[in-house]
């Protein structure tokens, strides 16, 4: 595989998880602009683990997670007392706030006899622990993808169990749920911080495919895509969001057959599936019957 490819599908596998994320709360109920801001939780607090304090990526990826849910929880306490456009407003809003911290932080130690960490708006620099690891590229392909699957799999082990079914009846009519005794804010608010530890997982990944991280990097670009790459790909299915980044990510920009008019082509697409599949590609009513096509061939 060239480097070029290992490079596409490392930013698809990274991209993914964010736009899980954003699935997450979709199939709650929930439309978030915001999840770029605990990808960058997930991303700088891996930084800062790894080349300040010399931790390993994977406990560096834990912390990452940890921070990442600590914020989505922190900014769900408040706002997920909103509902509709308000709360997509508020998420956006504290992903920005989240930025702005960003570009304040300046939080340096000499590694080396180098500054390294959060320089503000300078960014951070010097995320260098696979390479110092002696990972190639190939094998953090591996690392992204595995860990992505490990993601997948946990989302299909939850959507046929019982809380799948109860998180999808609290995003099509949080009044039964309610009525059936679910304590619908505090479910709400345990799933943000799923949401979160997932952006974070992945920002943590970002920053140490990168090596380099600066706070524009977590602007509202990221996040208006992660929400649509979910509603493209559709919200049928864990599978939804993965296809919605492929293609954008694999077709539009990997291909280089639409460049230049990538963010043309990739808004019209947008528009055309929300007036006809406003649930996406891969929407409920596909999934229901592909599922009973395959229960009747066997």
């Amino acid at each position: 595989m060239s480097e070029y490819a290992i490079g596409v599908f490392t930013n698809i596998g990274l991209i993914s998880f964010i736009a899980l994320s954003a699935y997450l709360l979709l199939i709650a109920g929930e439309m978030s602009f915001g999840q770029q801001g605990f990808f960058g939780v997930g991303a700088y607090v891996a930084g800062v683990a790894t080349a300040m304090y010399g931790i390993p990526l994977p406990v560096a990826a834990l912390l990452a997670m940890a921070a990442g849910a600590a914020a989505a929880f922190l900014v769900g306490l408040p706002t997920l007392r909103l509902r509709g456009l308000y709360f997509a407003m508020a998420t956006l809003a504290a992903a920005e706030m989240l930025r702005i911290v960003f570009e304040l932080i300046h939080f340096q130690r000499e590694v080396e006899g180098e500054p390294v960490g959060p320089d503000g708006t300078q960014g951070f620099r010097g995320i260098r622990w696979v390479f110092e690891a002696g990972i190639e590229p190939q094998d953090f392909l591996a690392i992204v993808w595995a860990s992505l699957a490990l993601a997948l799999a946990m989302f299909v082990i939850v959507e046929r169990s019982r809380l799948g079914a109860t998180l999808r009846m609290l995003g099509e009519d949080p009044e039964l749920a309610r009525s059936l005794g679910i304590q619908v804010e505090r479910f709400k608010l345990g799933i943000a911080a799923a949401a979160g530890a997932l952006a974070g997982l992945g920002g943590a990944l970002y920053a140490h495919h990168n090596t380099y991280i600066e706070p524009r990097n977590f602007d509202i670009m990221l996040g208006v895509h992660s929400l649509a790459y979910a509603l493209i790909g559709g919200l049928g299915t864990v599978f939804g969001p993965l296809l919605g980044v492929l293609i954008d990510i694999g077709l539009l920009e990997g291909s280089r057959v639409f460049q230049g008019y990538r963010m043309i082509v990739f808004g019209g697409l947008v528009a055309v599936l929300l007036v006809f599949r406003p649930r996406g590609l891969l929407d409920e009513r596909f999934v229901h019957r592909l599922r009973h096509r395959m229960f009747r061939q066997t």
